[in-house]
């Protein structure tokens, strides 16, 4: 169904949403949408949270449960083999989940201690994974405090089995995104109400840590133009610069997380409280 769709653009910047184009409302039986991630095809993948499911949105806008009892699910990102990196939150774990749904625990804590609840998550081109680690209590867990000090940013290595640490100096971190090309990475700290940007080391250290933008997000994810897509009140888009470009107002209380997908990855997929969302664009994603 068409919405109204608000989206107000900086008048000197180039056009992101494509023209006449409207939010479109895919389904709203959800509990709370989180994780959208693309694969090789443009198919989208997403959670819902509460209700422990994977679900998957193709390009012929076909909407398939695709996994239950998901492990509690939040943010996902699809690796070139097509299996699916899990923020898996029941157990605080780093799940790959392949194409049929054989789970494979990669990660389980950190130096012996339970994370405290892997959040979202970028997977570089040599298929290593930076993952944020904010602590929210959630319902389903018995503990009431976290294990380890702190909420931090982690690098997993490709075929290591312990993370390593890469920031340690943020409130709560949460959504984050790496550039194409490998160079930088943005980490949002949701609570402080911040964004950074960060250089990739050749080792996956990060170095010169930069205050990109004063607000924080809780996904987002990038275009082919390098514009910064942030979340929280609707979708929010910078330019690679940190200057606001396009307010895209979104029909639900909170809005979580995007990704672009679709046969040529012009479509943007939006996870908003019950729902989904689609949004025509002339931009692509680059995830």
């Amino acid at each position: 169904m068409p919405l109204s769709s608000a989206h107000s653009q900086s008048t000197d910047s180039p056009k992101l949403v494509a023209e006449g184009a409207t939010i479109q409302l895919v389904s709203e039986q959800f509990a709370f949408t989180e994780g959208p991630a693309v694969d090789k095809k443009g198919n989208i993948f997403f959670t819902d949270q509460p209700n422990d499911k994977i679900w998957k949105y193709d390009t012929d806008g076909k909407l398939s449960l695709f996994m239950d009892k998901a492990g509690r699910s939040n943010g996902l990102f699809v690796d070139k083999k097509g299996n699916i990196i899990s923020c898996a939150d029941a157990n605080n774990q780093l799940w790959s989940i392949s194409p049929k749904g054989k789970i494979t625990v990669l990660l389980d804590g950190h130096q012996g201690l339970k994370f405290n609840g892997p959040n979202d998550l970028w997977l570089d081109a040599k298929g290593g994974i930076y993952f944020t680690d904010p602590y929210y209590q959630r319902d389903y867990w018995t503990r009431k405090k976290p294990e380890i000090d702190g909420q931090k940013v982690y690098y997993l290595p490709k075929g290591k089995k312990e993370a390593v640490i890469v920031d340690d100096a943020l409130v709560q971190p949460n959504g984050i995104v790496g550039t194409p090309d490998g160079k930088y990475l943005y980490v949002a700290d949701i609570r402080a109400s911040k964004t950074y940007k960060y250089q990739i080391n050749d080792d996956g250290t990060l170095s010169n840590r930069q205050l990109h933008l004063s607000q924080g997000s809780d996904g987002m994810t990038l275009d082919n133009r390098g514009n910064l897509y942030i979340t929280g009140k609707g979708v929010t888009v910078y330019d690679p610069t940190g200057k606001k470009i396009e307010s895209i107002a979104v029909p639900a209380g909170w809005t979580a997380n995007v990704c672009f997908g679709g046969k040529n990855r012009d479509v943007l997929f939006i996870t908003a409280s019950k729902a989904v969302f689609t949004l025509q664009m002339q931009v692509k994603g680059v995830e």
